[in-house]
């Protein structure tokens, strides 16, 4: 078969030349890269020179379907022209495949080649400093999502209803390894938390709708096809096959590649990116919602994964497995939490709320109390004070916010209150009760002393009178170290 050039659309310089061009100065240019084949589950690439050749494999992969010329040349032309809104000298066109009668039988992406050694995969796995290289990405996506289309119809791809929609689709795809390569308890574990998250928090993805946040941005972004370069990253392989898939959040776009930085075992790249892309794109979230996508998209590429093993690809089994492993993670990091922290005040229950809430990046709330007499050594919250604790905790918890409620907790019936906002707003309850003598913070100031008024030896440790009992709460006694105290506090609440 011969190749020929499809006109306007590819540069003559598209295609390979065997001449070695001349440097500046008239010495050599470097010796090119040697041929290569390589081959995925959608496509087959030849490397050739200077240039890569793309083809796309005759397949129905169930979520693409290749198997008509039409359909492969389509999807040659949208690749091309929806990559080259992040590599726009890198998609220099689509070439016709010419069958012995002369007349196109396929059709191929024509582009340069890029130099392997900066794929930003290649830099991270090889140990060096690419915060500056990611700091290049972020600054990039933050300015292409700015560009990209967003219309009523994009905008509903972040609602409540598509996004459960997208997660049962998943789970459905990957039903059919289950046992044979996915563990059945863990994807039942991923199908339960991602729809408890999404049950809960309602207002804050409609909130985001709103704001325009939804768009039809990269859908595929991988450490593989970031390429960075001298005068800046390159970003290719645009998921350009179904724009259903492409569409979203863009949160949920950048966290595919935060997903394959902790793939690579650098979580912590993944959290510097997001923070970057934060701080360039001025855009505020929860840290629930970025879990959430993360896991998502170790999601999809874990059915991805299941389909190259169907294709006989013995490695992707255990690459399936991973990704999985990781989605359940992200889904259990961003579960939404009210945590109440109670006791008396001389406990240091405020004290150890405080250091909770900043150990994990938590919001937290305390009640307005009022001292009702000499034998109150803690101070009352009134039932003013808790209905204004437990609504400011509910807009929180609905934006995706894990809430620490610092309050004595004495009534049941207030615990009660706080547990059926839990169940309203899909959070999950944790009880925490300070008995020990004058929590205090690690290298900071002696324990409280009672104050006048209490009984010696009980005003720092007693709960009050007329305490109801609290079984549901995990105590926290006397410790060696106030540090072992909100280890013991964190624990509990992860």
């Amino acid at each position: 078969m011969g190749v020929t050039t499809v006109a306007n659309t590819v540069p003559a310089s598209a295609a390979p030349s065997a001449r070695v061009r001349p440097g500046p100065g008239g010495t050599p240019a470097p010796t090119p890269a040697p041929a290569r084949l390589v081959e995925t589950h959608t496509s087959v690439l030849v490397f050739l020179g200077d240039r890569v050749y793309k083809t796309k494999k005759p397949a129905d992969l169930g979520f693409l379907d290749f198997r008509t010329r039409e359909a492969r040349q389509a999807a040659c032309h949208a690749e091309v022209d929806l990559n080259r809104r992040l590599a726009p000298d890198v998609y220099l066109g689509v070439a016709d495949v010419i069958g012995p009668d002369g007349n196109a039988c396929d059709h191929m992406v024509v582009m340069r080649r890029l130099p392997a050694a900066r794929r930003l995969s290649a830099l991270v796995t090889a140990g060096g400093d690419v915060c500056g290289e990611l700091r290049a990405v972020a600054r990039l996506l933050a300015d292409f999502h700015t560009r990209c289309d967003t219309s009523a119809q994009i905008t509903d791809a972040g609602s409540p209803a598509t996004l459960r929609g997208l997660w049962d689709e998943g789970i459905r795809g990957v039903r059919p390894y289950l046992d044979s390569v996915l563990d059945a308890s863990t994807i039942d574990a991923i199908g339960r938390l991602a729809g408890r998250y999404l049950d809960g928090r309602q207002p804050l993805l409609r909130e985001r709708q709103h704001r325009e946040l939804i768009r039809d941005g990269h859908g595929d972004l991988l450490a593989d096809d970031i390429y960075c370069l001298d005068d800046g990253p390159r970003v290719l392989d645009c998921l350009e096959f179904d724009q259903r898939l492409r569409v979203g959040d863009v949160l949920a776009d950048v966290a595919f590649l935060a997903m394959d930085l902790e793939r690579l075992g650098r979580p912590d790249l993944a959290a510097f990116f997001l923070d970057r892309y934060r701080e360039y794109s001025a855009e505020s979230h929860p840290r629930s919602l970025e879990n959430l996508y993360v896991a998502y998209r170790a999601f999809v590429r874990c059915k991805v994964a299941c389909t190259r093993h169907a294709q006989g690809d013995r490695a992707a089994a255990a690459e399936a497995r991973a990704l999985a492993s990781l989605a359940l993670t992200n889904l259990r990091h961003g579960r939404v939490r009210l945590v109440l922290v109670g006791g008396t005040r001389e406990s240091g229950r405020s004290e150890l709320a405080a250091d909770l809430a900043d150990a994990e990046g938590w919001t937290l709330l305390r009640a307005e109390t009022t001292g009702s007499g000499p034998d109150d050594a803690t101070g009352r919250t009134t039932d003013l004070g808790y209905d204004e604790l437990l609504r400011r905790a509910g807009i929180a918890a609905e934006r995706g916010e894990t809430v620490v409620l610092d309050a004595p907790w004495t009534l049941r019936r207030d615990r009660d209150r706080a547990a059926a906002l839990a169940d309203a707003t899909a959070a999950d309850l944790i009880q925490l009760r300070c008995a020990h003598p004058g929590y205090r913070r690690p290298g900071t100031r002696p324990a409280l002393a009672p104050r006048p008024g209490t009984r010696p030896g009980a005003g720092r440790t007693d709960e009050p009178a007329g305490t109801d009992p609290w079984p549901e709460a995990k105590t926290l006694r006397d410790a060696p170290a106030p540090d072992a105290t909100l280890r013991a506090a964190r624990r509990a609440a992860g």
